[in-house]
């Protein structure tokens, strides 16, 4: 991701979640069971039988947390994917400066970026049945060494939908509250039902761009089998 301005005044930590203004999207996607057959055969193909079998244990983390409470699930997939799959940034794992990866290609590839862990664990959560409503990606900018901000991307769930989120991260593995994470600026947010630009907030990112990006891997996840 490029780097973002310098970040402006400090507010609340809640404020900083509440205030977003929403633009409605047309459904991008439609969810449907995973092609599992086609999925493997294609994690095989093209990445080899380590790709497989993680796979193959996302299909069992599915299978597993079916019927659990929506606090194991969230705990289950976000510690599967920080586990299983390395960080790692663009121009190493696929020679190019940004580029949003499907579940198949980021578990095949056993590493990615921010934005492919956050769509990583969205995903399996949308197919494990929590509502889309009470998932978004969230673009933020994130405080690293003194006043220095990096772009990045992490997953909130929201109980309600103007509820402070869980934050699941896959640089601090521990699912936080908003609230406890202010080295992370919400800038905005995104899910198969729209798009949440942060009040006030100002960056050098433009969402248009990346809703382009987020229907490019949508399209790619349909050719998979997802």
């Amino acid at each position: 991701m490029p780097a973002l301005s310098t970040p402006p005044a400090r507010r609340s930590p809640l404020a900083r979640w509440a205030v977003w203004a929403a633009l409605a999207l047309s459904a991008l996607w439609a969810l449907a069971a995973p092609d599992f057959d086609r999925l493997l055969r294609l994690a095989r193909e093209r990445y080899g039988p380590t790709a497989e079998e993680t796979v193959q244990g996302w299909r069992r983390l599915l299978a597993e947390q079916r019927n659990r409470s929506v606090e194991e699930q969230l705990a289950a997939v976000n510690t599967f994917f920080n586990r299983r799959v390395l960080y790692e940034l663009d121009p190493v794992v696929w020679g190019q400066a940004d580029h949003w990866a499907t579940p198949l290609e980021f578990m095949g590839r056993g590493a990615g970026d921010c934005e492919d862990f956050a769509i990583a664990k969205y995903i399996t959560l949308l197919e494990l049945g929590v509502p889309d409503e009470r998932l978004r990606l969230i673009y933020v900018r994130a405080r690293t060494a003194g006043a220095k901000t990096e772009a990045h991307m992490v997953l909130g769930y929201y109980d309600e939908p103007t509820a402070e989120p869980l934050i699941l991260d896959n640089l601090i593995t521990s699912i936080r509250p908003a609230a406890n994470r202010p080295d992370l600026t919400p800038v905005f947010s995104f899910n198969r039902q729209g798009l949440w630009v942060a009040g006030q907030t100002q960056s050098a990112a433009d969402p248009t761009t990346r809703l382009s990006r987020w229907r490019d891997v949508l399209d790619r996840m349909k050719q998979e089998g997802l």
